[in-house]
Order: structure tokens, then sequence, then C-alpha cells
């Protein structure tokens, strides 16, 4: 399956990433590469083979869910430098975030 420059705009923009013309035909003939030997996988006869999700034995090991009084929110914002209705106020960080 081939992956065309126009898809790697397409999924560029979507991302908000911008590339150069020369990385979006890099982008397009590695992917292109990556989902070709993807595919050979469908030519691989796994009849009769089971399912594997790892090949560590693993237990999850997981303690006992036990609430447990937290510190008093006083406390916890005695050094914070700005808070607002229990929050702690940062500034915005993001396009158009305005002062929330």
């Amino acid at each position: 399956m081939k992956i065309s420059e126009e898809d790697v705009r397409h999924v560029a923009k979507l991302s908000k990433l911008a590339f150069s013309e020369q990385e979006t035909r890099e982008f397009a003939t590695t992917l292109t590469k990556i989902v070709d030997m993807v595919e050979l996988l469908n030519e691989v006869d796994t009849t009769g083979v089971p399912v594997t999700t790892t090949m560590a034995d693993r237990k999850n090991v997981l303690r006992e869910d036990v609430a447990v009084k937290g510190q008093a929110r006083e406390d916890l914002f005695k050094n914070v430098p700005e808070a607002q209705d229990n929050y702690i106020k940062v500034p915005a960080i993001l396009e158009g975030g305005g002062d929330a």
C-alpha cells in the first residue's frame, strides 16, 4: 500500500506539524515501506498458533486499595503563588488560552 505525500500532508495538518517537501517525500517513502512490511505478516499462516500478548511470565502485584487521610488543603497551598477556587492558577501555555 502506497502512502502518498498528500496523505502525509493531511496527517501532518491534523497533528499540527509542518514538514518541508523533502521531509514529506521521505516520510511517504518510509511509511510505505513500514506498511508493506506489516502487510507481509498477513501472508504468514498462523492457523493453530495461540494468541501471544507477552513473552514474559508476568504477574501484576497489586497493593490493597486503602483510603488514607490526605494533607490539609491549607498546608498544600502554603507555597502556591496564586490560587483560585481551590485550584492552583498557572499561566496559559496554549494559544488563545487567555488568563484561565
